[in-house]
């Protein structure tokens, strides 16, 4: 007999119709001869409710009523499923986050699971019974049994975690769409459903802003190795299934994340190729990585820093096997990127750094905790470790050093975040047979461009500036560091360039004017109208070209690229806010991502 655990989300659980409709398929898993634990969310568009109802009473209620408030929507989802269920003659009992043992940081509103007491969870499920559980919540450790909510995507976290805890044969996620897709049909109706797609790419995807899974579940699914599945609650197709690597043996204390970053990577095979002053307009990234395509030279990191004037600067990392190569493909097109069509005009210079090694840190626990990225930075200059490049992703923040500071740098990185020290090196994705290169889009129309001018250029500046983010709870999410070197009142300077959430830019903007008037020659420039659009694939791993097309499909509908920043699997662009929805459906064309079938969403 399996264990099988199922969460239905509340569209999936939003009237006693749709209630009597999920108990059948429970009842219909149970008949096929397994055990099951449900998680289901509030009824709807409850918690909404709930929310309107306190800021009726106050504009700033407090989080532990906060959490005292909202935990009310899901037992209601969870009795009345309970009773759907015994309706049925399946035997069947509610339980809420405490009474399951769901054991959590006493941190309202956004708890992390420590572990989960499954005593009570066997007994029932011996007695024959399936187990209704309230997700999204759970009871704080220590002697006050304070309840407490988990946050954005706490009924997927609950639900992955039981699955981990119970040790499922897998974890069922069922929503209002067929399962995982190129990219959101609400934008894109011809979107196709994936049949499979790796845990690492769902983790950036999910982390972009794909709402289908929350990269917190997927995290936990990858630690554990459960077998994850997202389904539709309205039809029987069979969904997509989220592929993890074969696990390492993990306690389940602290069973959801225990650190933030779970690893320190290194890759000492790496060397750089900048052009400077290269213009700013439509297609010069194309016209530049479509050549470097063409000859077949595979890149890594690609950044690309706000504009100076009517210009800016690219730089992408190789590795050092193809570097002679990728400088000549770059000294050749440099004479054809003039920032005006005059010949006499300044041609962008080519510069190549050959001593440097690429160190990153990774860990979805990054997610939704201002201050790693600092952390990381002060950390380095600590050791006295300058950093040249810097590129992130959501769960990756990726940094070029000179090759002589690696061993300190290692060293200093496993001692602040707690990871064993020994020989690391980028790890390899993993990939399903015949990836394409290109899995999914995404697009996060969420969030503001932050940039800072003229930063003096030495070690722990960059630590500074995202700490005081930090400080004020920010969470920054793209962080570049241009190429070009400028000299002001003789100190050596660079720019450095963020994004973060909308509502946090009027706050980032002030906190950093307040620094930057301390060196009294930089500035803070803000742009709230741009978007985010994203690639995803571990098929681009070993495939050059990617981010020519991208590229090309953006400079084919005249929309300029703002920032550019990569991982190993993920190129994102900060593009003008007008044209996001059409660079979304640009790229998705672009690497044929088209399905036979539009996807319907459910109102």
């Amino acid at each position: 007999m399996s264990l099988i655990v199922q969460k239905f989300g509340g569209t999936s659980v939003g009237s006693v119709e749709r209630i009597q409709t999920v108990a059948q398929r429970i009842y219909k898993t149970v008949q096929a001869g397994n055990q099951v634990v449900v998680v289901v969310s509030a009824m709807g568009k409850t918690t909404d409710s709930l929310v309107g109802l306190a800021q009726e009473i106050t504009s700033t209620p407090s989080k532990r009523e906060m959490d005292m408030l909202l935990s009310t929507g899901e037992q209601v989802s969870i009795a009345l499923m309970s009773m759907a269920l015994q309706e049925l003659g399946q035997p069947a009992i509610s339980l809420t986050g405490a009474q399951v043992g769901i054991m959590t940081e006493t941190a309202h509103s956004r708890a992390r699971i420590l572990q989960i007491k499954t005593e009570r969870l066997q007994r029932h499920l011996q007695e024959g019974k399936v187990i209704v559980v309230a997700g999204f919540q759970g009871i704080g450790e220590g002697e006050d049994l304070e309840i407490t909510t988990l946050g954005r995507g706490g009924s997927d976290t609950s639900a992955v975690a039981l699955a981990a805890a119970l040790q499922a044969k897998q974890c069922e996620i069922y929503t209002d769409v067929p399962g995982i897709l190129t990219t959101d049909p609400r934008l894109v109706p011809e979107a196709r459903l994936m049949t499979e797609i790796t845990a690492d790419e769902m983790l950036e995807l999910a982390s972009l802003g794909a709402k289908v899974l929350h990269p917190r579940a997927v995290e936990i699914a990858r630690n554990y190795g459960i077998p994850l599945v997202v389904l539709s609650s309205w039809t029987d197709d069979p969904g997509t299934r989220v592929i993890s690597p074969m696990p390492k043996p993990r306690s389940l204390d602290n069973l959801e994340i225990a650190k933030a970053v779970d690893a320190v990577e290194l890759d000492g095979d790496q060397a750089k190729v900048a052009l400077l002053r290269v213009p700013d307009r439509p297609g010069i990234a194309a016209r530049l990585f479509g050549e470097i395509a063409r000859h077949e030279v595979d890149v890594d990191l690609i950044i690309q820093s706000i504009h100076e004037g009517n210009s800016n600067d690219i730089a992408f990392t190789v590795v050092k096997e193809v570097l002679n190569h990728a400088e000549a493909v770059a000294e050749a097109i440099a004479p054809a990127l003039r920032l005006d069509s005059s010949p006499s005009s300044n041609e962008a210079e080519v510069l190549v750094e050959r001593n440097i090694a690429k160190i990153a840190i990774a860990g979805a626990g990054m997610i939704g905790r201002p201050g790693i990225a600092a952390t990381m930075f002060a950390t380095l200059a600590d050791a006295g470790v300058n950093i040249d490049m810097i590129s992130t992703s959501e769960v990756k923040v990726s940094c070029t050093i000179a090759k002589e500071d690696c061993d300190r740098a290692i060293q200093a990185l496993c001692n602040t975040f707690g990871i064993e020290s020994s020989p690391l090196h980028l790890p390899s994705h993993t990939q399903i047979e015949n990836s394409p290169p290109v899995r999914g889009v995404a697009l996060d129309r969420s969030q503001a461009q932050l940039g800072i001018r003229h930063v003096p250029d030495h070690p722990g500046m960059a630590a500074k500036i995202f700490t005081l983010l930090a400080d004020q709870g920010i969470s920054v999410d793209m962080i570049i560091q241009s190429q070009r070197c400028r000299i002001i009142n003789g100190t050596p300077t660079r720019d450095i360039a963020c994004t973060v959430a909308q509502a946090d830019i009027t706050t980032a903007r002030s906190t950093l004017e307040n620094l930057v008037a301390q060196w009294g020659m930089s500035e803070v420039l803000v742009n709230t109208a741009v978007a985010k659009v994203s690639v995803v694939g571990a098929g681009m791993i070993g495939h050059p070209g990617v981010a020519a097309k991208m590229f090309a499909a953006l400079a084919d509908h005249s929309i300029n690229i703002h920032m550019i920043t990569t991982s190993e699997i993920k190129i994102s662009c900060i593009v003008p806010e007008e044209d996001g929805v059409t660079a979304l459906q640009a790229i998705h064309k672009a690497f044929n991502l088209a399905g036979q079938e539009q996807v319907k969403v459910p109102v």
